[in-house]
């Protein structure tokens, strides 16, 4: 790998990123254009110090995940990204394997949902990205790794995903979400993380098993979710699940009917979040 390569090309289009592009605050004075590390370290989902050891070519080989990552806070275009990979001395992603790639339009569209808790998956529902009303709402998941990034696994096998559902929506949910990691296999077979995911789905987790054996197509209704909120306490909301045609990404949205008890604690959880961001 070309570490310093790597490094410089990494300072350079952190220095190209307005933080208002990446949406973040921008108060206060700043010494210089484009994102600080610590900003881009946060967008990326990984440490200061890793950022930091990258730019300065201390560090090789990072991961796939971590490039891609890198390639989103960084707002690449599909040919730049490419280039990072390569210079990470990995082969980019191809038409073959699950796409993690958030578009630069998708990227504008969720700039816009400043007050609306949102969270992005790809196909195989492993975690890509949140926003800062989403993370007030449902906890920072930025230092998950692997598996633990991924819906289904923590559905079936893990601490589960912190909200509660009807039963007749939650066996809807869970029915939607194996066919969604059936169709997922279908078009994406020579991944081998999806294909690891589904083993482990499959051996843990008899309710997959049979899920997945049986065949039954699944697909996402609008459902309302009850949150425990540390701070505000149980808020329900309703969560729709958005897909984004060509790359298979999952959107998903959780908004409260304005006029509401929940509406308003869900406004007074994305101002406590902000607060706790500067403060």
């Amino acid at each position: 790998m070309a570490h310093g390569e790597f490094g410089e090309a990494v300072r350079r289009w952190r220095d190209r990123v307005s933080p208002e592009a990446a949406g973040l605050p921008t108060g206060g004075q700043r010494r210089a254009p484009g994102l600080r590390r610590e900003e881009l370290a946060m967008l990326a989902g990984i440490s200061v110090d890793y950022v930091t050891r990258l730019e300065q070519g201390r560090a090789s080989h990072p991961s796939p995940q971590v490039v891609e990552a890198m390639a989103r806070a960084l707002r690449l275009s599909g040919t730049e990204r490419a280039h990072l990979f390569r210079l990470a001395g990995l082969v980019p992603p191809g038409p073959d394997t699950v796409p993690g790639h958030i578009t630069p339009s998708v990227q504008r569209l969720l700039d816009r949902l400043t007050g609306t808790p949102v969270a992005v998956f790809d196909a195989s529902w492993t975690l890509l990205m949140v926003n800062q009303p989403h993370i007030a709402l449902m906890g920072d998941p930025s230092g998950q790794r692997g598996l633990e990034r991924n819906g289904v696994w923590r559905h079936f096998l893990g601490p589960g995903t912190g909200a509660r559902r009807s039963p007749e929506a939650q066996r809807a949910h869970e029915t939607a979400l194996v066919a969604d990691l059936r169709v997922a296999s279908e078009l994406y077979p020579a991944d081998p993380q999806l294909r690891r995911l589904v083993a482990e789905l499959r051996a843990g987790s008899a309710r997959f098993a049979e899920l997945w054996e049986s065949g039954a197509p699944g697909r996402h209704e609008a459902s309302r979710k009850t949150v425990d909120h540390p701070r505000v306490g149980p808020v329900t909301l309703d969560c729709d699940v958005l897909t984004v045609a060509g790359s298979d990404l999952r959107i998903m949205i959780y908004t409260a009917e304005p006029g509401t008890e929940d509406a308003e604690r869900l406004e007074l959880i994305t101002v406590l979040g902000t607060q706790s961001l500067t403060g």
